[in-house]
């Protein structure tokens, strides 16, 4: 008897220690994919995808914007994560303060904006989109027909693997990765890995960008229009404080 009461314990607390680790996931995918979307509706990213996806063929832009994307989560996972070498009590309270910062930032933007605000930002992606498309055309000159794509009405006899390393899809990766560096949602995602389980911010930010970028590609400049970034800017501020004023109720140890 005295032999077999310790295999009772070792079962209970390898249960109990599985189902935290689901929790975590779970509650780290569901935060990360709700930033996101409150971050992305309406940024820059959005208008670059939904703007280039008017002009050129509409899966090459999403494969590019959405590489791009991928990308950059995984860098924001891995840069929050090695902070993870310090106590967690102090990542997890100046995430927290982070959070409160950016919520507070976002309700004030908000309230500031006027109804059709989003317009300016709308401009200047297109205007930065008109600039890259005069570059594709000089290059095209330079180097002869058959190299570029020139709108979604073309089509040229290439191979498939050849038709995403195009200039198009250069064009959407790197305006995409640029706009994305130094944004909200990658602070955020920084900020999301430090506290909760990286594999469910990897998960629920990848996720939450795919249906951003994919809306703005499948709608283009309709569901730009229509979106109103005043809106999605004052929800943002009220999700960015409820995961802040929530730390309030959960311990620093207690796994997510």
């Amino acid at each position: 008897q005295k032999g077999s009461s310790p295999v009772a314990p070792v079962h209970i607390v390898s249960e109990e220690s599985a189902d935290k680790t689901n929790l975590g996931f779970i509650h780290a995918f569901v935060a990360a994919i709700s930033v996101i979307i409150v971050s992305e509706l309406g940024d820059k990213t959005f208008f670059i995808a939904a703007i280039m996806a008017m002009r050129y063929n509409r899966l090459t832009v999403l494969a590019g914007a959405m590489l791009a994307l991928g990308l950059m989560t995984c860098l924001s996972v891995l840069f929050g994560y090695a902070t993870t070498v310090i106590p967690r009590v102090y990542t997890y309270y100046v995430s927290t303060a982070l959070f409160a910062i950016f919520g507070v930032r976002m309700l004030r933007e908000g309230l500031k904006m006027s109804p059709d605000e989003g317009q300016e930002e709308l401009e200047e992606v297109q205007a930065e989109i008109k600039k890259k498309d005069e570059e594709l055309q000089r290059t095209k000159l330079l180097n002869g027909p058959g190299d570029v794509e020139s709108g979604p009405g073309t089509t040229i006899p290439q191979k498939k693997w050849l038709h995403f390393i195009s200039p198009i899809f250069v064009q959407a990766f790197t305006l995409t990765f640029l706009a994305e560096w130094g944004d909200r949602s990658q602070l955020t995602t920084i900020v999301l890995a430090a506290r909760e389980d990286p594999y469910g911010v990897a998960v629920g930010g990848t996720v939450g960008h795919c249906l951003c970028t994919g809306l703005a590609v499948i709608g283009g400049r309709m569901i730009a229009q229509k979106i109103s970034v005043r809106t999605v800017t004052i929800i943002g501020g009220i999700v960015f404080l409820a995961f802040a004023f929530s730390a309030l109720f959960i311990s620093p140890d207690s796994g997510f």
